[in-house]
């Protein structure tokens, strides 16, 4: 028995066990074709969202603007002199929207009129220059100081 030829046959036909090269190869390939496409959309979506963050905090920031108006009848100083200036909301915190925009008067506000913008920083500022700066006034007039419009970037 151990000299038949049945068992040469099975013997001839056990295939080794693992991949080849080129398996391996073709993997590697698929995988990469598949990054090369998706990180870059991923980056996009990631920019914005960052700047839909920080369009909702320039808007917490027009409304605080609007209460301190009613309570003053001005938006440049309160009713005692004191000159306003913009508080430190949680939207604009490190932890939510302070580490990608700074926030800020880009002109000091008069009695009748405010402007807020939103400084892209680090990674958003080279990643966003699409939009870049994001401003709104006191009559809700949005801007934006990149090549973009105002209806794509906000």
């Amino acid at each position: 028995m151990r000299n038949s030829p049945l068992g040469a046959v099975r013997h001839a036909t056990r295939r080794p066990r693992g991949f080849t090269l080129i398996e391996l190869m073709i993997v590697v390939l698929v995988i990469a074709i598949i990054a090369a496409v998706a990180y870059p959309s991923y980056v996009s979506s990631v920019t914005k969202t960052k700047r839909a963050a920080a369009e909702a905090c320039l808007s917490e920031y027009a409304n605080y603007m609007e209460r301190y108006y009613t309570t003053n009848l001005r938006y440049d100083q309160s009713s005692a002199g004191t000159a306003n200036a913009l508080p430190a909301l949680d939207c604009a915190s490190a932890q939510n929207t302070g580490a990608n925009y700074a926030y800020s008067f880009p002109a000091a506000p008069t009695q009748s009129t405010f402007s807020i913008q939103a400084t892209p920083q680090g990674a958003q500022a080279s990643r966003d220059t699409q939009c870049g700066t994001l401003t709104i006034d006191q009559a809700g007039t949005k801007t934006v100081s990149g090549s973009g419009t105002v209806g794509t970037c906000w």
